[in-house]
């Protein structure tokens, strides 16, 4: 068991809290690396096309790009999210805080998941606020509406909409008390999400991440390579 190992094995609140990079090793890709959709070529950024501006105003090529890009129903959970259901299956970990919204660490058994920009999963009328299931949107070839008439929206964070203040607070929170804090697989670039790091309290903050971030500074352990294999090797003894 090594460093990693030990520090979890005398932690008792875990907080986990990951980015993109969780998901990629299911096949789900990231933003910002050289394979991730920021590095393809679309008609405009993905920035720009799933942002709340562009949904309202080109609803149809929204949809048609979310649909190929942003739902990925047949990806299953990798070590990564295999082994932090199972820390919280064994009392350890408190909570998952996560910037992805494919629904993976539910998947996994993971029961506390803050899902900070929403899920894919939960889909909801802008009229009559009627909630529907992913298979309802993909369902569709156009824009999926409600029984009612209304257009279904994703309840997701678009670009130009803010995070849910509830969930910020209990991220926030459950940081503060945390006497172990994993970060894995995120940038630690985009905020607010980044920013939950300046919370934490205890001396116990591990970074796993295939590059650099802004906080490699105030980490007390940094692990370069893919989350997957390091928790694996370090929860599950892959």
């Amino acid at each position: 068991m090594g460093t990693l190992g030990n520090m979890i094995k005398s932690s008792q609140r875990i907080v986990f809290f990951g980015g993109a990079g969780v998901s990629t090793e299911s096949g789900i890709p990231d933003f910002r690396s050289t394979s991730g959709l920021y590095n393809q070529l679309f008609d405009y950024p993905p920035e720009v096309i799933i942002s709340r501006d562009y949904f309202f105003e080109n609803t149809v090529d929204f949809y048609r790009f979310y649909r190929s890009k942003m739902v990925n129903r047949a990806a299953e959970p990798n070590p990564a999210h295999l082994a932090l259901a199972k820390l919280e299956a064994e009392g350890k970990l408190v909570a998952v805080i996560t910037q992805n919204i494919d629904g993976l660490h539910q998947k996994a058994g993971s029961k506390n998941v803050l899902e900070l920009h929403g899920s894919v999963h939960r889909n909801f009328c802008l009229d009559c606020r009627g909630s529907y299931d992913v298979s309802h949107i993909v369902a569709e070839d156009s824009i999926p509406t409600c029984h009612c008439g209304g257009i279904v929206k994703p309840d997701v964070v678009l670009y130009g909409e803010e995070l849910d203040n509830k969930t910020i607070r209990q991220a926030v929170n459950y940081v503060k008390n945390a006497d172990m804090l994993i970060v894995g697989g995120t940038s630690l670039q985009v905020y607010p999400a980044a920013g939950l790091v300046n919370f934490y309290r205890g001396d116990r903050l591990v970074l796993i991440n295939n590059s650099e971030t802004p906080y490699d500074g105030l980490a007390n352990l940094i692990l370069r390579g893919a989350i997957g294999e390091v928790l694996g090797e370090a929860v599950l003894g892959l």
